[in-house]
């Protein structure tokens, strides 16, 4: 499949939200909230946000070929055993486009991004997400801590893990 995966731009951010809505993260009546904080974290230049676009319209949105987005965020202060530090952040993909490599392609991105500026990345996620623990193995992100929570976000109803990877030897 034909993939560009490039910084979001402010007119990105509808189609970011038609994603989340396409995905069932998030309903149409509260796409609003997750499009101020996708437009603040665009704006701040300690974190990225990347869109993965197709070379034809999508059904859910026409007029765009978003077809996922993911960002990191950058924590200036431990937090218990999540230390300071650049981590991946969210990512979603569109249900149609899921295993042809988006996730992939929107992560490594991000880590080059993130390797550009520090030596290890850091990522939370919920125990039971196995798709997503499977993706992250190809980088080498390891098992720091277990816990109810990291930093801003917390497990309802099961357990976080706290990864982390270093920067692969040239």
């Amino acid at each position: 499949m034909a993939l560009l995966i490039r910084p979001a731009l402010e007119n990105d951010v509808a189609a970011m939200a038609g994603v989340e809505v396409a995905a069932g993260r998030t309903s149409a009546g509260a796409a609003s909230r997750f499009e101020a904080a996708i437009r603040a974290a665009i704006s701040d230049p300690r974190r990225l946000v990347l869109v993965a676009e197709t070379p034809a319209d999508v059904p859910w949105n026409p007029g765009s070929a978003v077809v996922g987005w993911a960002k990191t965020h950058f924590h200036d202060y431990d937090a218990g055993p999540a230390p300071a530090g650049y981590y991946l952040g969210g990512i979603t993909v569109a249900p149609d486009f899921r295993r042809q490599g988006v996730a992939a392609a929107l992560t490594e991105k991000r880590l080059e991004w993130i390797w550009a500026r520090t030596d290890e990345a850091w990522y939370v996620v919920n125990a039971r997400n196995a798709a997503s623990l499977k993706l992250h193995q190809r980088w080498g992100f390891r098992e720091v801590a277990r816990g109810s929570g990291f930093h801003a976000v917390t497990f309802d109803g099961g357990e976080g893990l706290l990864l982390k990877a270093g920067r692969p030897l040239p």
